[in-house]
């Protein structure tokens, strides 16, 4: 209950994870059918770059300071961008869209998002920050008890994003858990679970329990910026996609080293393989 992700915003890793979240959203939004976004770790919506907890850490310097502004790198990253560049239509970079903003920014007007905020002050931000929104939702609960009282939702297609701030030691296999109890409830729903590198060993048994939960069709995508010759520091990021849309390894087997070759970095590369495929 202590993380404040404003520490944090449009950093690489926030880079990578919106990018990719972006995309999944666009792919969505192809067919006329609504759809439901639901944010199990919402933070507090949208970033003042220009904070002093920011401007402590800079690091949204080597994330999305590297790309605003810009000629685009790779087309793929449009959808992402687009929703960076709507919030600041001054041409100056200072507010940054959580997933909540950017998620919000592909709505169309059928469609739907639930945010979720355990933490009270966060989730009183959220709240005023779609106060009046009637196709936004916020709730305050545990994160994985949302899941249970929001799934599956009454559209019947979506994105699920589990995005924990990594607090508790036993994160990794409540995602774990998590996302098996969730995918009984809805399997044909599309789930992006995003996880920090910091210590591969951890990495590596959490993907062993998505593994062991009989869930098929899950891709792994990975960007990483420096040598994991230490895990003192954040390495890469990485998300899990369950129900990834058709094409989008692809995309992204394209995408990533042109994100990776435009951020800094001291090593690293891009993972976009399947966990577990279809068959």
């Amino acid at each position: 209950m202590n993380y404040r992700h404003i520490f944090h915003a449009g950093n690489p890793a926030d880079v990578m994870k919106h990018a990719v979240l972006a995309l999944i959203i666009d792919h969505l939004r192809a067919k006329p059918a609504p759809f439901c976004v639901l944010d199990a770790h919402a933070g507090i919506g949208r970033y003042d770059l220009d904070s002093e907890p920011a401007r402590k850490t800079l690091e949204f310097q080597d994330g999305i300071g590297r790309l605003f502004g810009q000629p685009a790198p790779h087309p793929a990253l449009r959808p992402y961008l687009d929703a960076v560049n709507a919030l600041n239509p001054d041409g100056r970079l200072r507010w940054y869209p959580g997933s909540p903003r950017l998620a919000r920014a592909l709505l169309r007007d059928q469609d739907r998002l639930l945010l979720n905020e355990l933490h009270p002050d966060d989730w009183q931000i959220l709240k005023a920050e779609f106060a009046g929104d009637r196709q936004v939702s916020t709730f305050k609960t545990d994160a994985y008890q949302a899941l249970k009282a929001h799934l599956p939702p009454r559209e019947k297609r979506g994105l699920v994003l589990i995005d924990p701030p990594f607090e508790q030691p036993d994160e990794f296999a409540r995602m774990a858990e998590g996302l098996k109890a969730a995918h009984r409830r809805w399997s044909t729903g599309i789930y992006a679970l995003w996880y920090p590198i910091k210590e591969r060993a951890a990495v590596w048994r959490f993907q062993e329990a998505v593994e062991n939960t009989g869930i098929r069709k899950i891709l792994r995508v990975e960007l990483t910026w420096h040598p994991e010759d230490t895990h003192l520091r954040l390495n890469g990021s990485g998300l899990l996609i369950v129900n990834p849309p058709w094409t989008l390894d692809d995309t992204l087997r394209d995408l990533l080293p042109a994100l990776h070759a435009a951020l800094p970095s001291t090593g690293g590369g891009c993972t976009v393989d399947w966990l577990v495929p279809e068959g």
